[in-house]
C-alpha cells in the first residue's frame, strides 16, 4: 500500500510517496501543507535524505525507487542518475547518449514526466545554450537547485 507524507523545504511542501517496494513519487506542491507530524516507516529513510540534500549534508541517494512510466521513460530516468551532483547535461546530450540525437523530444518529455525530483536530477537537464528551460516544479526551483548544487558560491550584489 502506497503511503505518503509531507516534508517542509526551501521549495515549499513536499510530498514523498512510497512503500516497501521503493519511492514512487517526491513533488513540489503549490500549496502549502503541515509537515506529517509522523512519516511512515517505509519513507523515514527517503525523508532523512531529502533533509541531510537540502542541509548541504549529502550529494547523493542510497534508497530504493520504484517510479511508474514507460519502458523508454524509465531509461531516460536511469540516465538522469548518471548525471554527477554540481553538473549539468544538455536535452541533446541526454538523447545522443539515449542513442539516437532524434529522441531529443521524446527525452525532453520523459524528463519532464519523472514523478521523483530531486533524487532522480531532471533539473540538472538545461538547454544546450546553457539556458534553463522546462521544470515541471517551475523555473524557480530548477535554479535554486542547480545554485544549491553549485560548487561555486556566486555572491549577490544587491
Amino acid at each position: 500500500m502506497t503511503q505518503s507524507a509531507y516534508l517542509d523545504s526551501p521549495l515549499g511542501t513536499l510530498l514523498l510517496e512510497g512503500d516497501a517496494d521503493g519511492i514512487q513519487k517526491l513533488s513540489a506542491l503549490d500549496t502549502a501543507e503541515s509537515p506529517s507530524a509522523e512519516i511512515p516507516e517505509p519513507l523515514q529513510d527517503a525523508a532523512r535524505q531529502i533533509q541531510d540534500y537540502f542541509k548541504g549534508n549529502r550529494n547523493d541517494f542510497d534508497l530504493k525507487l520504484n517510479p511508474q512510466g514507460t519502458a523508454f521513460q524509465q531509461q531516460v530516468w536511469k540516465q538522469l542518475l548518471e548525471i554527477p551532483f554540481g553538473k549539468t547535461t544538455s536535452y541533446m546530450d541526454m538523447a545522443k547518449s539515449l542513442g539516437d540525437p532524434k529522441t531529443i523530444r521524446a527525452a525532453a518529455s520523459a524528463n519532464g514526466k519523472n514523478p521523483i525530483m530531486i533524487i532522480i536530477p531532471c533539473h540538472r537537464v538545461i538547454a544546450s545554450d546553457g539556458g534553463l528551460t522546462g521544470y515541471a516544479g517551475g523555473l524557480w526551483r530548477k535554479q535554486w537547485l542547480l545554485e544549491h548544487e553549485s560548487p561555486v558560491t556566486q555572491q549577490k550584489l544587491f
